[in-house]
């Protein structure tokens, strides 16, 4: 059975008490689920929120990482250091790295390896612009990220992979996709994983969206059958709306 998932992706916000503040407060008000729930705060926030979340099942994730394990990289953050202050989850290939810092497919592909080397956990995400959609070239779209950053790899490989579908013409812009074409697109991504590995790993796989989920659309979106979670932004940053959305998978 594939595992549901809640992750919290808290971008370039909160300081140190804001991040403390706010781990505290999801530790005390979560329910009692089933699914994983997933915070991923700044950098520099790191150990604050993974000693905030010692006693908790929230686990933290970290947004990005570099794929070499030393060296001369100006602002870049190893897998090594991540490890060291015990956070093994990494968030790669978001939209938001992909246009602003300019991410590709072959960079990503280098990361992913080198997350898998040291035995972490991915969330990938992937997703078309608001242009592919119109014109119609969204499945195509994403089925290039796939192949291109995750195709080389094994299929054992995929047990510690999580996928996260991002219409990035939905986020951030008050647009989200309607459940259908959420449904529609998770589908397809898990065909193209069947079609290129097997049934057994396609069905396996956890594949969140990620496109402006709220409290008031959760429900509905985590209740068609090939959405397993979420990979939450703005909502994120609000203790009662992300605990309402834990509570909606």
């Amino acid at each position: 059975m594939r595992t549901k998932i809640v992750a919290g992706n808290w971008k370039m916000n909160k300081t140190q008490q804001e991040t403390e503040t706010l781990a505290v407060e999801l530790a005390a008000k979560l329910p009692d689920t089933g699914a994983e729930v997933i915070v991923a705060p700044t950098f520099v926030n790191l150990t604050n929120a993974v000693r905030s979340l010692e006693n908790s099942v929230i686990q933290v994730a970290a947004q990005n990482m570099h794929f070499a394990e030393s060296g001369a990289y100006t602002g870049e953050i190893s897998a090594d250091m991540l490890l060291d202050i015990d956070v093994d989850v990494v968030i790669l290939g978001h939209s938001e790295r992909r246009s602003h810092f300019g991410e590709t497919d072959d960079m990503l592909a280098k990361k992913v390896n080198t997350a898998l080397d040291k035995n972490m956990r991915i969330i990938f995400c992937f997703g078309e612009e608001l242009e592919d959609r119109k014109s119609d070239n969204h499945f195509a779209v994403v089925e290039s990220q796939l192949k291109n950053a995750l195709f080389s790899l094994k299929a054992e490989a995929f047990k510690n992979i999580v996928l996260a579908y991002e219409p990035v013409w939905a986020i951030g812009t008050g647009e989200t996709a309607s459940p259908e074409q959420a449904q529609e697109m998770h589908a397809f991504i898990r065909e193209t994983m069947a079609a290129k590995y097997d049934g057994a790993v396609a069905n396996n796989i956890s594949i969140l969206y990620g496109g402006s989920v709220k409290p008031a659309n959760a429900k509905e979106i985590f209740s068609k059958p090939d959405v397993d979670g979420g990979l939450i932004g703005g909502a994120a940053l609000n203790a009662d709306d992300f605990i309402a959305i834990v509570r909606a998978i």
